[in-house]
């Protein structure tokens, strides 16, 4: 009889203890970032960091400190037709503030590559504003436009050369147009380094491939890490697959976006070639070269950087600065990181041999 009241308080007391300890332990179980400790290797004694993320945070912090400086941007552009005469068609699209004087980066194609008679920016606050076309560029389909106002929202610029596959990736834009205005999804980054086609000879490269929903709208809008810094600018999406969109590396615009803030204005380098990528030269006229890629070089302009460097034609382009160089989108991309005066090293291959010439633009 006295060893059942015994074992019944020994479970009383067991239960007791036990309550306590989870009361003490539950709390530490909720902490974000705590140590676990794996096997001895050797006499070395690892420790892994756990982080627990919690998510639902994330996404309601970079909303609140991009959006702000996010913008809507509709265009009116007129269009020649043989049949009709002039036709006027408008678009939407999205851009993002980086400076407070008014600067605005989108993408190229937003506001027609130049051609759009009108420009319009519509702001967080519900203002609106016509914009200047200060600065576009096909190719890179990037754009640079200006409003005439003060004191604005300026985004964060991080830096796309540190996002790594897996990474937290989060898009705003208004896709399918302003009714659905600043909309925020998001992914991660599903690759680096992509390239896509925009035509038969032409291709953008160096791209950031996100699952995040990019849209019809979206184009011109921030790519954004988990602390809200803008990685890239959404550019394209393949409509064939779901999950396929793509943005430029924010570090392609930053040495742009900065010259413009400083000097009103961007003067780019040029080299002074007309070129061809090496599979179009090579398909044209069936001529096999010595290496695979690069820019087979079809003229040297008299006086330019390449003709005082001792470059001609017949060379074929394979880097510059070594930055490898595959094609004629790649090598634009490539010299808009240099300004008049810079100097670089740039790798030709010439009868089969490879040979370095140093050029100054």
């Amino acid at each position: 009889m006295k060893r059942g009241y015994s074992s019944f308080f020994m479970g009383i007391i067991g239960a007791i203890i036990g309550s306590m300890l989870t009361l003490y332990l539950a709390p530490n179980l909720l902490i974000k970032e705590h140590n676990i400790d794996t096997t001895n290797e050797g006499s070395e004694q690892k420790t892994v960091i756990v982080n627990e993320i919690r998510e639902e945070s994330i996404y309601k912090t970079v909303a609140k400190k991009a959006m702000p400086s996010v913008v809507g941007i509709t265009t009116v552009t007129v269009q020649k037709d043989f049949f009709f005469g002039n036709r006027r068609s408008s678009g939407v699209g999205t851009g993002v503030i980086v400076n407070e004087k008014g600067y605005i980066l989108t993408n190229s194609h937003v506001i027609g590559d130049g051609n759009a008679q009108t420009v319009s920016v519509l702001f967080f606050d519900g203002s609106k504003e016509e914009a200047d076309v200060v600065w576009y560029d096909k190719t890179l389909d990037l754009a640079v436009i200006k409003v005439n106002k003060k004191d604005l929202d300026v985004a964060e610029l991080g830096d796309s050369d540190s996002v790594e596959v897996g990474d937290i990736a989060i898009a705003i834009g208004n896709p399918l147009g302003l009714e659905f205005e600043r909309s925020l999804t998001q992914g991660v980054i599903s690759g680096l380094h992509r390239s896509i086609a925009i035509s038969q000879t032409e291709s953008i490269e160096d791209l950031m491939q996100t699952d995040a929903s990019i849209n019809p709208g979206n184009s011109g809008g921030p790519l954004l890490n988990s602390s809200g810094q803008v990685i890239g600018i959404n550019t394209a999406k393949i409509q064939s697959g779901e999950g396929l969109g793509f943005a430029i590396p924010i570090n392609t615009a930053k040495p742009i976006v900065d010259q413009i803030i400083a000097k009103g204005e961007f003067q780019r380098v040029y080299l002074g070639i007309k070129g061809v990528d090496v599979g179009v030269f090579e398909q044209a006229t069936g001529t096999k070269l010595s290496v695979d890629e690069g820019i087979y070089i079809v003229e040297v302009s008299r006086g330019t950087s390449a003709h005082i460097a001792g470059i001609r034609s017949g060379d074929v382009i394979l880097e510059v600065g070594g930055k490898q160089i595959k094609n004629m989108s790649s090598l634009v991309r490539e010299l808009y990181k240099y300004r008049p005066s810079d100097k670089a090293i740039i790798k030709i291959n010439r009868e089969g041999k490879t040979m370095n010439v140093e050029v100054t633009f």
